[in-house]
């Protein structure tokens, strides 16, 4: 059953804005709808993402490699691809609004209001009939299914509706100074194109062998008509994808190995296993014999975070017969030529990011023991991804507390991220970091001048502890790394 929680989320936006991690882009210009800018703490804390992901790909696999291709590549590449042909998602328009829709999220948006209303049955149905006619491309029956269900445009109140359409989500521009003479490019919805052209090249280069993997982190961009959910459906968003190239016939145990390590890679970070979810594709895409989503329970439902798809050879295949070239390998221990097998992993950068705040974000209450209230708002940021490891706080401005927390800071700022501030009272900087999901604060005081020991705080359980200097940065780096 999927829980939501609209408020929770509209409050996890506002925090994110207010303490610098993500802002509407352009916002002095009013804003360009789904597209978003990290801000300070954002960076870092996608950063830390992106490199716990490429860390797990690279350097615990011997037989992964990255590549970093570019985002212009040659047109026929999305022809071969299948993407000027199949990349596109059916839409609906309301006559009244001129509001336009994706089909699917139209009707998700319905079966929700069911499950608010109790009805759990109901709208379990409706989504089973929808993903039945998505997979058989009934656009008729889809538009049928909007009509029984009795679903009305938010805008304008009504069932005015026009018949699905496909409509094609790549972005495309011009490659030349003269327009007239001007070759048409687009921008790539995917990164994984870039990883099959090379295949060949990245093979010879660091000499693999199947099985192995290339792995990429790069922008995409897609032409959304019906982008929504803050950072979860962007036009222009940032990819973590592998492909992983098998011999023939050996595809579905390597799809059951990156389907289960995938999902270790999450729970392995610090989120629980019972907020994941599998959930396997009725409607296959044109390249694939088996795909399965890893779903996560945002506030907004369960929703994709990453998928792994068996590609078959379909990619290696196509760009051969587009290109005319040769993208076959020789396996030595069986004596054969042939074209790889593909199972890709790809993951949104993005929607971890929106993944983690969901899971960090709280607001506490509790009573004090002198019997007043209290509160904060925190984010329980599994410490290896969270912006800032350690806050040192002087108790005071003066005394040489100032410099002693200095020269903490010279001591650990190169093995992770310090924030030093002084200003506000002890308690209002506290409650600062744990707004930005800081682990650890440190509190030099006047003690720590007479006998080298600091005053830490655990942000989760907000307990502290005295401890001397000498072990501070030992102690955090263990629980950061």
């Amino acid at each position: 059953m999927t829980h939501t929680d609209p408020n929770r989320f509209q409050a996890i936006i506002s925090h994110a804005k207010e303490y610098g991690f993500v802002f509407p882009s352009s916002e002095i210009y009013d804003g360009l709808g789904a597209v978003y800018d990290y801000g300070p703490w954002g960076c870092e804390l996608k950063r830390n993402i992106r490199d716990q992901w490429w860390h797990a790909m690279t350097r615990m696999h011997d037989n992964i490699v990255g590549i970093d291709s570019a985002i212009f590549m040659h047109p026929t590449i999305w022809k071969a691809s299948g993407h000027v042909d199949n990349f596109s998602d059916p839409m609906v328009d309301n006559r009244d609004s001129k509001k336009r829709y994706r089909v699917d999220h139209l009707i998700e948006g319905h079966a929700d209001e069911l499950r608010s209303k109790g009805d759990a049955a109901g709208a379990d149905a409706l989504l089973e009939r929808m993903e039945r006619l998505l997979a058989d491309n009934d656009f008729v029956g889809l538009r049928a299914l909007i009509d029984e269900a009795g679903i009305k445009c938010a805008v304008s109140g009504t069932a005015d509706w026009t018949d699905v359409r496909q409509f094609n989500l790549m972005f495309s521009t011009q490659l030349g100074s003269v327009s007239g003479e001007a070759d048409q490019i687009y921008l790539r919805p995917e990164t994984a194109q870039g990883i099959f052209v090379n295949f060949l090249n990245v093979q010879k280069t660091a000499r693999m062998k199947v099985p192995f993997g290339i792995a990429q982190v790069g922008k995409a961009f897609r032409n959304e008509i019906v982008a929504r959910q803050f950072i979860f459906r962007m036009r222009e968003f940032e990819q973590m994808e592998m492909q992983f190239f098998v011999r023939p016939g050996t595809q579905r145990e390597w799809y059951a190995y990156w389907k289960e390590e995938r999902m270790r890679w999450h729970t392995g970070l610090g989120f629980p296993a019972e907020s994941y979810r599998y959930h396997d594709h009725v409607k296959l895409a044109h390249y694939a014999d088996a795909a399965v989503d890893i779903e996560y329970a945002f506030p907004i439902g369960w929703k994709e975070v990453e998928g792994i798809h068996s590609r078959t050879d379909f990619d290696l295949s196509s760009h051969q017969k587009f290109s005319g070239k040769k993208l076959q390998y020789f396996d030595t221990e069986i004596n054969q030529n042939y074209v790889p097998y593909v199972i890709e992993t790809s993951i949104g950068l993005d929607r971890m990011f929106l993944l983690t705040l969901s899971h960090a974000y709280a607001e506490e209450t509790w009573t004090k023991e002198d019997g007043r209230e209290d509160s904060r708002t925190v984010l329980r940021i599994p410490p290896k991804l969270a912006p800032i490891k350690l806050a040192i706080l002087p108790l005071v401005k003066k005394d040489g507390l100032p410099e002693l927390g200095r020269d903490i800071m010279a001591q650990c700022r190169s093995d992770f991220q310090c924030f030093y501030e002084e200003k506000d009272t002890i308690g209002k900087r506290y409650r600062r970091m744990d707004a930005l999901g800081t682990p650890f604060c440190v509190t030099i005081d006047h003690q720590s001048k007479e006998d080298g020991t600091v005053t830490i705080r655990y942000r989760d359980s907000m307990l502290q502890e005295r401890i001397h200097i000498q072990a501070l940065k030992g102690l955090v780096s263990a629980q950061v790394r």
